[in-house]
């Protein structure tokens, strides 16, 4: 985020300072905000400050609009803070927190299903954003090295991706020159049925057999947009709009098409951010990782459904060969030789080792056990609000644990509902739709690992007593008013 520098004098006195508070038991003298204090102060009343400020933030557990987990164990948030003051990158120093990250990398990639043969490689980030920057540069500098080999031009590199894709896959075509080739969305409708979703549990289809609109795109789009300077395609496993995901194994078979008949060697990046800790567990029988040829590399954010506390991302290449040797920097300033393929460099270790306690605490059942429970309570949230009259889920079939509605039958819109619900405490996102689908506003509820079916009763109750606020007259709402006067108050 970026913060403009204020112009104090257009700034009240409380707008510019911290007042004292508690009746001066911490601090007798305001406290700048904007411009660091001459003296300092006890770190009790520093603390009480922050801590005070903080309490207008929104409360994590009712946060339906973060993908972030928001919730860890006792034992791994110990370990996050023995590990927090351990630099990441300094592996001679810390050559555990090195040794633990390879680890993961390898459970990663076959859990991806990397073939044996492959001599797969990969890298904990801040997030899936330096993830996807970072595969999409290898795939770029491949690209220029072949094109040089044959030698052709390299000036007017292009991606194709769809406009269901995270901002980052625009800010990597706009920081690396690389021509960004959008397809825009479109509704297509496709019959729901449970053979297709391969449910784990059939309960999960909640709404099975009706017709869903599927906002995503399509393998003939692709084949339409990509020519011999397509670095990579995007393809994403669960999309932040809609929980939709894109049709990978049908645009693999595209791009093989295309790989036969033209000799364009054009690989896919996968995006899973949010469903690369979803899709082994609940739906193995899917082919969108690296079983699929083209598929060369895959972003997955472990601070999403990898279960641990931002930030930590996870990128894996399928093989050595698809990240260039001079991508690759090797420091001797921190002491040894450390090879280094990132954007960021220095980060705190902890959520390195918080992912490799979850890894080693949960297994594969443990995993599985959490998505169908969160699978579950999703689904069974959309058969409510599908089930009223006031909502329609456009994401009927539930792959990934969250639920996408649009109104039905209402003189509000999404932004009224989600604003009305911010006073109950819950934070729900209302947005449209990417283009050509601006016309489409929804608002989207990600369901985490400590959501219970309880909670969603008291999402659902209070969502449908917001519907019947808006839905009131002002003369309606006085009258509500005055019905609820309670006469029993003591004095």
């Amino acid at each position: 985020m970026l913060s403009d520098k204020k112009n104090l004098d257009n700034l009240s006195k409380t707008e510019r300072e911290h007042t004292t508070t508690y009746g001066s038991r911490y601090f007798t003298k305001t406290v700048p905000k904007y411009v660091m204090p001459v003296n300092g102060m006890p770190a009790r009343a520093a603390y009480q400050i922050i801590h005070d400020e903080l309490n207008l933030d929104g409360n994590p557990a009712l946060n339906l609009a973060s993908f972030v987990t928001t919730w860890m164990e006792p034992e791994a948030d110990k370990l996050i803070m023995e590990s927090i003051g351990k630099n990441y990158v300094d592996n001679d120093e810390y050559p555990q927190t090195q040794i633990i990250q390879n680890r993961v990398v390898n459970m990663l990639a076959r859990l991806f299903n990397a073939p044996n043969k492959c001599n797969s490689i990969g890298s904990g980030t801040i997030g899936s954003s330096e993830s996807i920057m970072l595969g999409l540069l290898a795939h770029k500098w491949t690209w220029k090295k072949r094109r040089e080999a044959e030698g052709k031009s390299t000036d007017k590199p292009n991606i194709v991706m769809g406009a269901d894709v995270h901002t980052v896959w625009e800010k990597f075509a706009r920081y690396f020159d690389v021509e960004l080739k959008l397809i825009p969305l479109k509704k297509n409708m496709c019959k729901i049925t449970e053979t297709e979703i391969t449910k784990v549990m059939s309960s999960f289809s909640c709404i099975s057999g009706l017709e869903e609109d599927i906002y995503t795109i399509t393998a003939e789009e692709i084949k339409a947009l990509v020519d011999e300077n397509t670095i990579a395609v995007g393809a994403v496993a669960g999309t932040t709009f809609t929980g939709q995901m894109d049709p990978i194994e049908e645009i693999n078979t595209a791009l093989l098409e295309i790989k036969e008949a033209k000799g364009w060697d054009i690989p896919i990046h996968v995006d899973a951010a949010s469903g690369g800790f979803v899709l082994p567990f609940l739906y193995p029988e899917i082919k969108w990782d690296f079983r699929l040829e083209q598929v060369r590399s895959i972003n997955v954010s472990g601070h999403k459904y990898g279960l641990v506390y931002p930030g930590v991302g996870w990128l894996i290449f399928k093989d050595k060969t698809d990240l260039p040797e001079e991508l690759i920097f090797n420091i001797n300033y921190l002491g040894g030789i450390m090879p280094n393929y990132s954007l960021n460099f220095s980060k705190g270790s902890g959520t390195i080792i918080a992912q490799y306690y979850n890894l080693i605490r949960l297994g594969m059942d443990g995993y599985k056990n959490i998505m169908e429970n969160m699978q579950e309570n999703a689904s069974y949230l959309a058969a409510k609000l599908n089930g009223s009259t006031k909502f329609e889920v456009i994401n009927k079939s539930i792959t990934f644990p969250m639920v996408t509605v649009q109104l039905h039958n209402c003189d509000f819109t999404v932004f009224h509902l989600s604003e009305k619900l911010r006073q109950k405490g819950w934070i729900v996102p209302a947005y449209t739709l990417p283009a050509n689908a601006e016309d489409i506003a929804v608002l989207r509820m990600v369901v985490k690992e400590s959501f219970s079916k309880d909670m969603v009763e008291m999402l659902y109750s209070d969502m449908m007593e917001a519907v019947e606020k808006l839905e009131q007259t002002e003369e309606e709402r006085l009258q509500k008013i005055d019905e609820n006067k309670n006469p029993s108050l003591l004095y």
